[in-house]
């Protein structure tokens, strides 16, 4: 049995109680881990805050040689811990491999952030006064994580946390916990200070309670759901906590007439599909201008038939299961509502057949077209294979369509006019555009979102100032 990592000791759950982890191509079991509840949750909680004001007066080279460390222990376990992530989550265990080399990136990224933390020196009117502004840690931070990519989705919070002085607590995922403790461990195993770096697993109602309502724990980084994002701010918001919300989104990506059409086809096709299309930033409705639609559509279908759907552990699979039976289902309700409302599916629209699916959470990649801007598909956040493509006569009316959302976290635009480019970048309604590329969140970038997309920024140096708060000081220069 995995367990938890609290105060610089593995855990097990002070009731004694655990809970298996099942790899959804198969339906076996895993591993187990530790059912925490709020009492472990505060025994991490608890040691954060008494591990929190040694860390924080710990010299910034320091924290960054000891994050950088614990990268190495965990590349030392890279095979075995993406093969333990394919297993638990899913996904193709190349693109579990990526997952954590991407956390490692990002790692490195806030490690070498560690020390360049700047404050200021402000001149003032009087010139026998001068101003500082200081930079200093937020206290104890929750990490509260979820299952699409529980390990990167951690380093995003973990890393900036650490390189800012602040102590932590990660809540992960309770279908993905594995991999996510034993790499708190190997972190751990590098010289953190006893209670700098925890993990709690257990219940999101019970266990990313306790983070929420504790008075201790001063700042929230929620990754998950739109729905679950506001509880958090219902909750952690009452206490003033500070809070970033990287919520679900429904990410627009359109294609003019003067576009790289082969590029624009590959990004399409992996910004869907990857990881069975279960990323907050995947393509999710896809606009097409009328003259090349009949051509765009006709070749990205072609695509789609070369993703081989099957358990991750195999080479050849592009496609793995749905991480949960509820997921699945979620996805056959949303593409029913679509064809019942006039939607035509032109691939997919169905469970994969033979013995090897028989048991794993499978669906086929599909693609709708026809699809009535009331459908599921369009106004809600479609979390799987699942594709539509709508004609638009021009990139204006693709991008009133794309802004026609609740959700602004991610976009894109492919055209070779920089007007039409510049144009797509200040109107569309969304945290993210990218012109002519595939959706991928960089660490170097601020990632985040509008609307009910959430608030706040994760990656890039912007990131760092959610773990610091701003203390302005002025001093009179004694007489």
């Amino acid at each position: 049995m995995a367990k938890m990592f609290i105060a610089g000791e593995l855990a097990g759950a002070l009731s004694g109680q655990t809970y298996d982890v099942i790899n959804p191509a198969t339906g076996e079991t895993v591993g187990s881990a530790p059912k925490g509840n709020e009492s472990d949750a505060r025994a991490a909680i608890d040691a954060a805050d008494a591990a929190f004001a040694a860390w924080a007066d710990t010299s910034a080279e320091s924290r960054a040689q000891l994050i950088l460390k614990g990268i190495d222990a965990v590349k030392k376990e890279l095979p075995e811990l993406s093969v333990l992530l394919t297993r638990e989550q899913g996904k193709p265990v190349g693109d579990s491999q990526r997952e954590i080399e991407h956390f490692l990136h990002g790692m490195n990224f806030y490690a070498g952030l560690a020390s360049k933390i700047r404050g200021s020196y402000v001149p003032l009117p009087d010139n026998k006064m001068y101003g500082m502004v200081l930079k200093q840690p937020v206290g104890v931070c929750g990490a509260i994580v979820p299952w699409n990519f529980p390990i990167t989705l951690m380093g995003t919070k973990v890393g900036p946390a650490l390189a800012a002085g602040c102590t932590v607590v990660v809540k992960p995922a309770s279908s993905t916990p594995l991999t996510t403790l034993r790499i708190v461990e190997l972190l751990n195993s590098a010289g953190l200070p006893k209670g700098v770096l925890n993990v709690v697993t257990g219940p999101g109602g019970v266990v990313g309670e306790e983070l929420l309502q504790n008075p201790k724990v001063r700042r929230i980084a929620f990754t998950g759901e739109s729905k679950t994002g506001q509880h958090v701010v219902s909750v952690a918001g009452s206490q003033m906590k500070r809070l970033t919300l990287e919520l679900g989104g429904s990410d627009p990506m359109i294609f003019c007439e003067d576009g790289d059409m082969d590029k624009a086809l590959t990004a399409a096709s992996v910004g869907r599909f990857y990881n069975c299309g279960q990323a907050c930033l995947a393509v999710k409705r896809l606009y097409i201008v009328e003259s090349v639609y009949d051509q765009f559509v006709e070749k990205l279908l072609g695509k789609v038939a070369k993703l081989t759907v099957g358990n991750g552990l195999e080479k050849t699979t592009r496609l793995g299961p749905l991480h949960t039976k509820a997921q699945r289902e979620e996805i056959e309700a949303q593409i029913e509502d679509a064809v019942t409302r006039g939607a035509r599916v032109l691939t997919g629209g169905k469970r994969p057949e033979g013995a090897q699916f028989e048991k794993g959470f499978f669906y086929s990649p599909t693609v709708l077209a026809d699809v009535p801007e009331d459908a599921r598909v369009v106004k809600e956040e479609t979390f799987g294979p699942v594709l539509p493509v709508f004609k638009v006569k021009d990139l204006d009316e693709g991008i009133a369509r794309a802004n026609n959302s609740m959700y602004g976290l991610g976009s894109s635009v492919w055209t070779k006019d920089l007007g039409k480019a510049r144009r797509a970048a200040e109107k569309i309604e969304a945290g993210n555009v990218w012109i002519n590329s595939l959706h991928i969140g960089y660490d170097e970038m601020p990632f985040g979102g509008v609307k009910y997309s959430g608030f706040g920024r994760e990656h890039g140096p912007e990131a760092l100032e959610y773990y610091l708060e701003t203390k302005g000081v002025v001093i009179a220069t004694p007489e």
